[in-house]
This record gives structure tokens, C-alpha cells and sequence, in this order.
């Protein structure tokens, strides 16, 4: 029997999330923690507590009796920026409830809040749409389908491992909406669907996330803020990574070939028109223009600087802008294009991202509800609460389900990481698990989330291919029971020897 149900676009999915937050700040208890910040022009502590603010020296001393693990000289260069939980200090506060007025003021906050990373989307589309211009997609997609034909598979364990290595070593996250336009009609042309695409640029991004090596937002600051270094635990990060890359790649092609020798085996509608970039009639090319290897030189070249910058220079948002907006402009000019048609082009390739812009926005709005309601550490206390007294044995894979949770409410990796990590991992000692594989727990449960928490980025990802977040969720959960068990069994060992 056939059903009208229809499952929500993405922007339903996150109000009805911000609704939920909204409603748990009536029945949970208000309450905060204390929050430790270094002042780096006076040298001293700050302390920030509900109803006051104090000053402390900045010594050793005075974080041994705050009971935090971190090191004095983490504070003092930089690596710990943002203020962090003290912990045994949570106290209940007056309940400040969310209501209809907050729930419509969240998103747009988070749009407020987000605008850096809103720009850098739009001016990717912009950028996308100026190259596109040129008719070198065209030509460089016909190309490749013809050189890799009967070989497509290569191309999947190329991308997903490259894109991998990007999450394991800088935390490659947003910078991939920059890969899904120019990477769809490739794999739509070597006969695939839209999960393909999807599956092999987000869930290599988050397998590097899980698995992170270097990853200065998610290891080194959750290394610092539990009091160890970022080198303990190297070997069971680099066992994730790679068992976890490998059965990701086995996932995605095992479903990519099933696909290509049975569409009907697909799960969405594979119309091109579906496809949110131009496919073109298919077409045999061996060899590109002089023209056009040069377009294609200075659109790679443009991701390589963007990377190196990013992991090399210190780079965000403003400057990866600024970096695709130039980038534009050149092309543009290689083309001859005019003034005129080039804004055209440009601002019709940023209307293309437009929505995607929205949601990464809109998804920020969670975050605002939840810390006005003061219920963020009323979360963090509770789930401290589920964990300790644990034997060693129950207590890792329970830790990193807590993390996997809370990654639903605080989806940033360095934000998380201050907040929880000074209180979690001073149970580490307790019940006789090593602080380094707290740590661990800690990337393989946010990492394990990220592949499906609608707060993260899945949902803009998916407004990128047109597909729905229950197709996602379908295709997803077998590959995420696979990762959790292995994970499991990498903590284990890891508190076992």
C-alpha cells in the first residue's frame, strides 16, 4: 500500500529539533558549571560563575586546586582559547525556559552567527558557476568517464581517502561543499547515483574526523583540556582511521556496483534532473584544449591553496572567501568573459547554494536554545552522572555513547572538547581507564555522530545531491554498527594493554 508521507526538507527537521531543545528547557533543570579563561594581557585566570566573575593567579597551583589536568604553558601559547568547564563546580540555577519568541529568534541567531561560513558557500557557487561557464566540466567529466571506464571503483577510493586524510589531519569539514559540484556529474556519468557522491565525499570527511590523527580541533585541544599529549593514543587513532577508511570504501563500492548493474537497486530516484549540477549529453573527448587544462590547472590549484592554507597558515573563512573570489575572477578572465555576464554567472551559481547556505545557518540556532536555556552542562552533569563508578571495561564504550550524544547538542568538535573533557576525564583514573583513550572516546563517539546528527553538517551535504535525510539514514546505519563495533574493540584494547 502506497503512502503520501513525504519526510521533512532539512530546514522542517532543524526547527523541529530547535522545538525539542526548547521544550526540554521546561522539564530539565537549569544549572551551569564554572568556566576557567586565561587573560593573556593581565596573566591571569578568570574565573566566570553564575552570578560573578573573579580573577585568580595564572600558576600551576591554582589549577592543581581547580582540579584541572591541563598544563599551564597549553593556556599560555594559545592552544586552549576558549573558557573551559572546572570541574565539581555545577550548581543549579533559576529555570530560563525557551519559548515560541526564542524558538523563532534561534535561527536567525544562528544565521547571525554563522555568516562567515553562509559567505564562503555562496562565493563557492559563485565560483563553481564562473567555471562552469567555460563548458570544461563538460569536457573534463566526458574525459574521465571515458579513461576510467569499467575502472570507475578507482575513482572512489581515490576520493574517499583523500578526502580522509583531509579530516584526519586539519579537520576537512566544511571546505568539502567546494568538492560535491564538480564531483556529482562525474560519478552520475560512470553510472552511479546520488548517494555515491554523498556518501564518498561526507563519510570520507567523517571517517578522518573519527579517526583523527592531528587534527588541531579535535585531537590536540581535546588532548590539552584532558591533560596529556596529543601523542598518546596515536596508535589506536591510527588503527581507526585505517580499518575504518577500508570498510567505508568496501561500504560505498559494494553499493556503488550494485547500483551500476541494477539501478532498480538504488536507493533514490536517479533522474539527472534530480541532480543539483548540469549533466550533459554523453559525449567521447580524449583530450582536452590548451584552454581548457589551464582552467583546470587554476581550479585544482585553488583547492591546493585553500588546503595549505587552512592546515599550513592558519586560514578560515575570510580568507578561503577571499581565496575563491579571486580565484573566480581569474577565470573569468582566461574566459574574456564581460563585466556584465560575469556578475550574472556568478551570482546564478551563488543563487544555486543558496538553501545549502540556509541550513548550515539555521542548524546553529540548536546551540543558542540550549545554552539561553542553561541546560548545556544540566546535560553534561547528568551524562558525567551515567558513566561514573563504571567498571573499565563498561565504562569506555559507554563514554564514547555519551560523547556520540551530547555531539547532538554541541556539534563543534573544539567547543565539545573544552567543555566536557576537564570533567570526564578526571574520572579516567577512577575506575582505571587511561586519560588518552577518554580521548579516544571522545573522537570516536563525535565522530561516529557526525555521520548522521542533523545539527552537524549532513543536512546541508545532503541539500547538495537532493537527497532526503531517511534515504540517508537507510543507507547509513549498517556502516555506522560497523564502525562503532570496531571502535569498541580499539578502546577496549587500548585499556587492556
Amino acid at each position: 500500500m502506497k503512502t503520501s508521507f513525504r519526510f521533512p526538507t532539512p530546514y522542517t527537521v532543524l526547527f523541529i529539533v530547535i522545538a525539542i531543545c526548547a521544550v526540554a528547557t521546561w522539564l530539565l533543570p537549569a544549572g551551569s558549571y564554572d568556566y576557567l579563561s586565561y587573560n593573556s594581557d593581565k596573566d591571569h585566570f578568570t574565573v566566570t560563575t553564575e552570578d560573578s566573575t573573579y580573577a585568580l593567579p595564572a600558576t600551576d597551583s591554582t589549577l592543581k586546586a581547580l582540579a584541572i589536568t591541563i598544563k599551564l604553558e597549553k593556556f599560555k601559547d594559545g592552544s586552549i582559547r576558549k573558557p573551559i568547564s572546572v570541574p565539581n563546580t555545577f550548581k543549579s540555577s533559576e529555570k530560563r525556559p525557551q519559548g515560541v519568541k526564542e524558538i523563532l529568534f534561534a535561527p536567525i541567531k544562528g544565521i547571525y552567527e554563522t555568516v562567515d561560513i553562509m559567505l564562503f558557500v555562496l562565493v563557492l557557487g559563485g565560483f563553481i558557476g564562473v567555471f562552469n561557464k567555460s563548458g570544461a566540466f563538460d569536457d573534463g567529466i566526458a574525459m574521465l568517464a571515458y579513461r576510467l571506464k569499467g575502472r570507475e571503483g578507482i575513482l572512489i577510493i581515490i576520493v574517499t581517502s583523500l578526502v580522509a586524510v583531509g579530516g584526519t589531519t586539519f579537520g576537512m569539514a566544511e571546505e568539502t561543499f567546494a568538492f560535491y559540484p564538480f564531483l556529482i556529474p562525474v560519478f552520475l556519468a560512470a553510472g552511479y547515483d546520488l548517494l555515491v557522491p554523498v556518501a564518498v565525499i561526507y563519510v570520507g570527511s567523517s571517517i578522518g574526523t573519527m579517526g583523527a590523527l592531528i587534527n588541531p580541533f579535535g585531537t590536540i585541544i581535546a588532548s590539552d583540556a584532558a591533560g596529556v599529549s596529543w601523542t598518546i593514543g596515536f596508535y589506536s587513532r591510527l588503527a581507526m582511521l585505517l580499518l575504518g577508511t577500508t570498510i567505508c570504501v568496501l561500504y560505498i563500492l559494494r553499493y556503488a556496483n550494485k547500483v551500476k548493474k541494477n539501478p532498480s537497486a538504488s536507493l533514490v530516484k536517479n533522474n539527472l534532473k534530480d541532480a543539483p549540477a548540469d549533466v550533459s549529453e554523453k559525449k567521447i573527448v580524449t583530450t582536452l584544449k590548451p584552454v581548457t587544462k589551464l582552467l583546470f590547472v587554476i581550479f585544482a590549484l585553488s583547492f591546493a591553496v585553500m588546503i595549505y592554507g587552512v592546515s599550513r597558515l592558519g586560514w578560515w573563512f575570510e580568507e578561503m572567501t577571499a581565496l575563491f573570489l579571486v580565484a573566480s575572477l581569474v577565470i573569468g578572465l582566461i574566459q574574456r568573459i564581460n563585466e556584465r555576464d560575469f556578475v550574472k554567472v556568478f551570482i546564478a551559481g551563488a543563487q544555486e547554494l543558496l538553501g545549502v547556505s540556509f541550513i548550515v545557518g539555521v542548524a546553529r540556532g540548536v546551540t543558542f536554545i540550549l545554552n539561553e536555556g542553561h541546560i548545556s552542562d544540566t546535560i553534561l552533569y547528568y551524562a558525567t552522572g551515567v558513566v561514573e563508578g563504571m567498571p573499565a571495561m563498561a565504562f569506555i564504550p559507554a563514554l564514547m555513547g555519551v560523547f556520540a550524544v551530547m555531539t547532538l547538542f554541541i556539534s563543534s568538535t573544539s567547543g565539545l572538547a573544552v567543555v566536557s573533557m576537564p570533567i570526564l576525564s578526571a574520572l579516567g583514573p577512577v575506575v582505571g581507564v587511561p586519560q588518552e583513550e577518554i580521548v579516544n572516546a571522545y573522537l570516536f563517539g563525535c565522530g561516529l555522530m557526525t555521520f548522521v546528527t542533523p545539527t552537524g553538517l549532513i543536512l546541508p551535504s545532503l541539500a547538495m545531491v537532493n537527497v532526503n535525510y531517511n534515504t540517508w539514514l537507510k543507507f547509513i546505519w549498517p556502516l555506522l554498527l560497523m564502525l562503532a563495533i570496531v571502535a569498541i574493540g580499539i578502546l577496549w584494547i587500548g585499556v587492556l594493554f
